[in-house]
């Protein structure tokens, strides 16, 4: 499948990162799997999820897990490890034995959180696949006044920081898809952090805030019962979950960005041990169990290999590096 993912910041990318080299040199195996892994998997593999069960990425992430079992032969237990934008579970994951039983959903805020003040790692991870990409989308209560992106927009040109846009936590991309639409428009919208997605949308659809930017998945199916007016796709093109909804791009606002989730270890497997996770990394990702629940969600189901990830990987360290530098 021909990679797809929609993180495309208004940003420029600055000079190569060097994260491949280092996550690749001196990475010694903390596990004690041999190097062939001729019998990995023996036993459960574990799968950390840094988010709340029964989110997009929860859902993605047990969806490919419940694909990997059938592949590997070994149940895979999904434990979800919440707190402080992901970092929680993704310290947890890069501190486990790097003997390929305990694996992780990765997300964009992988590469993110550093330059957040979190003690996040990127190269503290073997990358074994993304497998999905979930564009931004932002949107205002069914009964709102604004009735266009325009409208949302000109009201905060005309109110600096006085339209709120919740999102699903400090540090999450969903705070950085606001940070670039002020960027790119010249406004001020004021972002309120929540402890997850789900509740931004309820505090848009209830009226707390004024608009919420989240991923497709989160409020598409508020669109769908009319709780929630979408006012644009934060993608390049438009969404078959989001009928007759434009693309920002579409309105004159260049700003596509979105979250995505891939797989991870920590850094140092055995080579045969990595080989057998790639490959039913790749085999899930392309069941059609997996596609359908993805594309059903309104997310988008994307397979990238681990070398053609790990330049995306770097490339887009870079960006959020030059983003959260102003």
């Amino acid at each position: 499948m021909q990679h797809r993912t929609r993180t495309r910041l208004i940003l420029p990318i600055v000079a190569g990162s060097t994260i491949a080299a280092m996550a690749l040199a001196g990475c010694a195996n903390r596990g004690g799997v041999d190097a062939e892994g001729d019998d990995f998997p023996s036993q459960s593999i574990t799968m950390i999820v840094p988010y709340q069960a029964g989110g997009a990425s929860d859902l993605s992430a047990r969806t490919l897990a419940a694909e990997m079992e059938e592949d590997l032969g070994q149940s895979i237990v999904v434990e979800n490890r919440v707190g402080g934008a992901g970092s929680v579970g993704l310290t947890y994951l890069s501190a486990r034995p790097a003997d390929g039983y305990t694996i992780g959903y990765m997300p964009v805020e992988t590469v993110m959180l550093s330059y957040q003040g979190y003690d996040i790692d990127p190269t503290a991870y073997d990358l074994l696949g993304q497998i999905v990409s979930v564009p931004a989308t932002i949107a205002v209560a069914a009964d709102s006044p604004f009735e266009t992106l325009d409208d949302l927009l000109a009201a905060a040109e005309a109110s600096p920081g006085a339209i709120t846009v919740s999102n699903s936590g400090a540090g999450s991309i969903w705070q950085a898809a606001t940070t670039a639409l002020n960027a790119e428009a010249g406004v001020e919208l004021k972002p309120v952090p929540f402890d997850g997605g789900a509740p931004a949308v309820t505090a848009a659809i209830g009226g707390q805030v004024d608009a919420v930017i989240a991923g497709i998945s989160e409020t598409s199916v508020a669109a769908a019962d009319g709780r929630l007016r979408v006012l644009a796709i934060f993608d390049e093109q438009e969404s078959d979950a989001l009928p007759g909804v434009p693309t920002a791009s579409d309105l004159g606002v260049d700003v596509a960005i979105g979250g995505w989730g891939a797989i991870g270890a920590p850094a140092g497997l055995p080579d045969g041990v990595k080989e057998a996770l790639v490959g039913a990394v790749e085999t899930a990702a392309a069941s059609d169990d997996f596609v359908s629940v993805i594309e059903t969600s309104g997310n988008l189901p994307v397979y990238s290999a681990p070398s053609d990830f790990q330049s995306f990987y770097d490339a887009e360290s870079e960006r959020f590096s030059v983003l959260f530098a102003e």
